[in-house]
């Protein structure tokens, strides 16, 4: 039990000032912000969701109109005093509370919101085009600056209305040029401007906001500004080390246990090359909960995902692994051409590994990541019932070394998915789904494990066993003892089960044959 009050975590506000009247943890970020700002003017940040961007946004409204009392102790305390004499007007739009049924319905709302703005500083939209966004944009930006000076224009979310449309090209289409109108209306209020910034989670180019405001400077893959948004592993134990040492009482870890845990199961986002970040909403609910807990998947799987993959070819979450890339794959694109790796990095789902000159080798950053791709696999496009109890019945069998009743559980998830999802597939789609449903329950598995002479195919680690299984597909029911004697073979030759010899665990190691004709694993010899 903890004996001392701990300071109050951030969960559930994005407010800036609001966070800082609570007395809550804040990560210091406004060194780079003040950067940010003194350094440029027209601003793009592209970070997934639940990554921090609205909290920026609220910080710099907080910074550009000098509320120098909730800047105390911070980083920015004394850029943040002398802007007090000199506040800068702001508008703040998060097209995220739009309401994007369908275009006309998303123009009035925004009209309104900016009718809004406008109200609360004693204005009224007066132009005669005001009842159109981009009218109604001008009419304000011109309008703060003749009242208060020089604007700052911050748009959190810019794509929400195109990535909510994604399953209906038409309709996205349609979102798209109304944003594409809108957007390009900051162009050409450039004398009005004192600061611009955008965020979101993907680039699109036809929204104008890339083509047509040429001077707005990308800082997504800016080294400079890898740290902006999310905690790097300094900063989670520097203004979290009270936090830390209550979860490590209440877990019966060490604290360097129970960190060595955490980043195994939190970190690795990196969108530089360079820096290593956490999530901040999965690490603040960890550290709320004092428990491993999926908060990635549960806070909600976003939809325009899975409904592009389902539209542009899906491949298995095995074969992002390590993927390289060229270093450009994920720059303004359109939505028709953009490949799924883009939209799985831009979402958070796959990370930067690697990056050698033009070169980016991809992967899932974390264990919470990696088992969210698989429970979303498995729920919205194999719609795997029953995954999760499936998927630790499955490692509770292992577990025993019971191969068999493994394949027959294995064999129920198979017996679920729809028959056209099998077509045209290999060996590797049966490994996949049989990591899946171990991941999607939460559970370690590891597949392609390399050892000094090959790759075992899946890897289940326990603390009294290993499991060691390789999989081979027969075309024919007449391969089946053929390729169980084949993997075998292999898994002796290349010595899969080595590694553990000088354990004392005991050592399962199977083939696993797929009959590719009835669609389901052939049972071992009893």
């Amino acid at each position: 039990m903890v004996s001392k009050r701990l300071r109050t975590l951030s969960i559930g506000t994005s407010h800036f000032e609001k966070l800082r009247r609570m007395d809550c943890i804040y990560v210091d970020k406004t060194a780079r912000l003040t950067e940010l700002v003194e350094t440029g003017a027209w601003y793009f940040l592209s970070r997934p969701r639940r990554f921090g961007k609205s909290l920026t946004l609220s910080t710099l409204e907080a910074m550009f109109g000098g509320r120098a009392e909730s800047f105390a102790g911070l980083a920015a305390e004394a850029w943040v005093t002398e802007q007090a004499k000199r506040p800068c007007p702001v508008l703040r739009l998060d097209m995220s509370t739009m309401d994007v049924r369908d275009v006309s319905r998303f123009e009035k709302n925004l009209v309104a919101e900016l009718a809004d703005q406008s109200g609360r500083r004693g204005m009224t939209l007066t132009r005669s085009d005001a009842d159109e966004p981009g009218g109604a944009f001008k009419d304000v930006i011109k309008g703060f600056y003749e009242q208060s000076g020089p604007v700052v224009v911050l748009i959190d979310e810019y794509d929400k209305p195109i990535l909510d449309k994604i399953g209906d090209m038409e309709a996205a289409e349609a979102m798209r040029g109304a944003l594409r109108s809108f957007y390009t209306v900051l162009k050409g209020c450039d004398e009005y401007l004192r600061f611009v910034m955008l965020t979101g989670i993907s680039r699109f180019s036809k929204t104008g906001v890339f083509s047509a405001m040429n001077n707005l400077r990308d800082i997504s893959a800016s080294e400079s500004f890898g740290d902006i948004v999310g905690y790097t592993q300094a900063e989670l134990e520097a203004s979290f080390s009270e936090w830390i040492d209550a979860a490590a009482l209440k877990t019966g870890t060490t604290r360097e246990g129970l960190l060595k845990r955490m980043k195994d199961y939190y970190d690795g986002f990196c969108f530089d090359g360079a820096t290593r970040l956490y999530n901040p909403f999965s690490i603040l609910n960890f550290l709320a909960d004092r428990r491993f807990s999926n908060y990635w998947y549960s806070s909600g799987s976003p939809a325009f995902i899975v409904e592009y993959m389902k539209r542009h070819g899906i491949r298995d979450p095995e074969a992002y692994r390590h993927m390289s890339v060229s270093a450009d794959f994920a720059e303004s694109q359109e939505i028709e051409r953009a490949r799924p790796e883009s939209f799985l990095y831009q979402a958070g789902y796959l990370t930067i590994e690697k990056w050698v000159e033009d070169s980016i080798t991809l992967d899932y950053p974390n264990r919470e990541v990696l088992d969210s791709i698989s429970r979303m696999y498995l729920e919205h496009v194999y719609r795997v019932e029953s995954y999760s109890s499936i998927g630790s019945d499955l490692w509770q069998a292992l577990s025993e070394g019971d191969v068999a009743e493994a394949i027959r559980l294995y064999n129920t998830a198979l017996a679920s998915i729809p028959y056209q999802d099998f077509i045209k597939r290999d060996e590797s789609l049966y490994r996949s789904l049989f990591l899946m449903l171990l991941r999607g329950a939460g559970i370690t598995a590891h597949g392609e494990v390399p050892t000094n002479r090959g790759r075992s195919d899946v890897l289940v680690l326990f603390p009294h066993r290993v499991a060691v299984l390789e999989f081979k597909l027969a075309r024919s029911e007449s391969e089946v003892d053929r390729l169980r004697l084949e993997g075998r073979k292999q898994i002796e030759e290349k010595g899969y089960t080595k590694p553990y010899d000088a354990e004392r665990r005991a050592v399962t190691a199977e083939v696993v044959v797929i009959d590719a004709e009835k669609r389901r694993a052939v049972p071992p010899h009893p």
